[in-house]
């Protein structure tokens, strides 16, 4: 046997063998590709971002306040070099503000090719969902708008909001078209 068919062979017997996902049992096959996110907490409601997105994660840091910026843009820090502005996701949503605690972190994301960090209640843990269990965002949905939202993932007794993280920070100027030169 060559080194393809083995291959071969232990990649259909991985594909056949259950998977224990966030405490579920699960069959590979019938529930095709896996995602994986950082949960947070913000309000009591659990979010999600794309691991994969996910530069790091910090502790509240000092932060450099900006003029004229948007209400939700809390300032910049220097990250080894980097400034980055930080987004107080609460605010970008509409939600009243909370006090900074021992909890409070920023998740440095990456989005189009910007680094950008997220003010967040609480980091909660990493979730592995299968894309099947993901579904698109509801008319329903109330408090945030669905053009922050790519689904909602169902792990268990848990719904987690999966953001869409590239208009968390750039959706209010495409809306009003305002295109600022300096």
């Amino acid at each position: 046997m060559d080194l393809n068919e083995l291959l071969n062979k232990q990649d259909l017997i991985s594909k056949t063998v259950e998977k224990e996902v966030a405490g579920e049992e699960i069959d590979i096959l019938t529930e095709g590709r896996i995602i994986q996110l950082v949960s947070f907490l913000l309000d009591e409601v659990e979010y999600g971002v794309d691991i994969l997105a996910v530069h790091e994660i910090l502790r509240f840091p000092d932060l450099t306040r900006l003029p004229n910026t948007p209400e939700y843009i809390k300032g910049v820090i220097n990250l080894r070099g980097n400034v980055i502005p930080i987004v107080d996701v609460r605010q970008r949503f509409g939600y009243k503000d909370a006090q900074v605690t021992d909890l409070t972190r920023v998740i440095v994301i990456e989005t189009t090719e910007k680094l950008v960090g997220l003010l967040v209640d609480n980091v909660y843990q990493v979730v592995r969902i299968p894309e099947s269990h993901i579904d698109p965002p509801s008319e329903l949905i109330e408090g945030v708008s669905e053009e922050y939202i790519t689904g909602i993932g169902r792990l268990k007794d848990r719904l987690i909001v999966i953001l869409n993280i590239s208009n968390i920070l750039f959706m209010e100027e495409e809306k009003t078209g305002s295109d600022k030169q300096y």
